[in-house]
């Protein structure tokens, strides 16, 4: 396996704390390589064959508005593909504030397991305050922010149908045809945020967390570690990616997998289309190498997928996958 990560500019020492007003956690970051670990301040879960580290500028942490980038400590392996369009920083920049809440929890453990009780509340109260603007976000991709944006736009209709109402009656036709103009952007708009609302309602998987799956078009190897039931990128990564070429659209679930880094190095975290993915035909228990399994994820299952830790399925709300005994190599059918 590959090494894991650690977010080392949130490491506490007895003496010092994380720091910064939300959203601070959306610092730079880059994946780099370390050979040894000397500092306690340094905090890691895991030990496998590498050293690799989310290191972070603590200079950064005032600062807002600032895009994740990952870099890859792997070199080689750009074959020119157009699966690069596929992938996705803000997915990266999504796990890597997961595992920042991972980080920040295990701390608060550890200062109240050695009565640092001043350093775990305020542990505690960062941690509240990422977990609060997580929350928010979720419940965007949710479609909870939808219906209330969807409310407030009904609301704004029915006040411009008024005015218009009123310029109509006093004659006043340029004011009209201006608020004519303004009901039918509105109303475009509304049922947009409308139509995002009811997909997230009625969102149906056809792939689950941990799953092993293949692109169809690029062949890779991947593991889904996350998924929305529309797609929730800006729409200069839509373009690049001719998300508008799919056979179902954006209005389809989209899911951020690992690849495989043996497959392409250089994609680390991919978003992709539901029609774009195939379930192997049966259970591919071949290694699968990437810098956040061992985070995201338990290990193996029987069938060769990957059992996502119980923070994850939270996140997404997903039940915990049962292995039907048939199913199992080896079982009777």
């Amino acid at each position: 396996m590959v090494q894991g990560l650690s977010l080392s500019t949130l490491a506490t020492s007895r003496s010092s704390c994380v720091c910064g007003s939300m959203p601070s956690w959306r610092r730079h970051f880059r994946v780099m390589r370390k050979d040894q670990i000397s500092s306690e301040r340094n905090f890691m879960w895991h030990q496998c064959d590498h050293s690799v580290f989310v290191k972070g500028n603590p200079h950064m942490l005032r600062q807002r508005n600032v895009r994740v980038e990952a870099g890859w400590l792997f070199k080689g392996g750009d074959r020119g593909s157009d699966a690069i369009s596929e992938r996705s920083e803000s997915a990266n920049e999504d796990i890597l504030i997961f595992f920042f809440q991972l980080d920040l929890a295990t701390r608060v453990q550890y200062a109240l397991n050695v009565e640092e009780y001043d350093i775990a509340q305020q542990l505690r109260t960062k941690l509240a305050e990422v977990e609060a603007e997580v929350a928010r976000q979720q419940e965007g991709k949710r479609g909870s922010s939808s219906k209330s944006e969807a409310q407030d736009k009904a609301i704004s209709l029915i006040r411009l149908r008024a005015d218009l109402q009123g310029a109509i009656e006093s004659e006043n036709y340029a004011l009209a045809a201006k608020l004519r103009d303004e009901i039918s952007k509105l109303e475009a708009e509304s049922l947009a945020i409308s139509a995002k609302a009811l997909a997230h309602e009625n969102a149906n998987y056809s792939f689950r967390l941990g799953q092993r799956v293949r692109h169809k078009n690029f062949g890779y190897r991947a593991v889904v570690c996350g998924m929305d039931p529309v797609c929730c990128e800006s729409s200069s990564w839509m373009e690049t990616a001719q998300v508008e070429k799919l056979s179902r659209g954006s209005n389809q679930p989209f899911y951020q997998v690992l690849v495989d880094v043996h497959a392409d190095p250089n994609l680390l975290v991919a978003y992709v289309a539901e029609e774009n993915l195939l379930a192997p035909d049966k259970p591919d228990l071949d290694r699968f190498d990437h810098p956040y399994i061992s985070f995201l994820f338990y290990g193996m299952d029987a069938a060769g997928d990957f059992i996502p830790i119980k923070q994850l399925r939270e996140k997404y709300n997903r039940p915990r996958h049962e292995i039907p005994l048939d199913e199992e190599p080896g079982g009777d059918a």
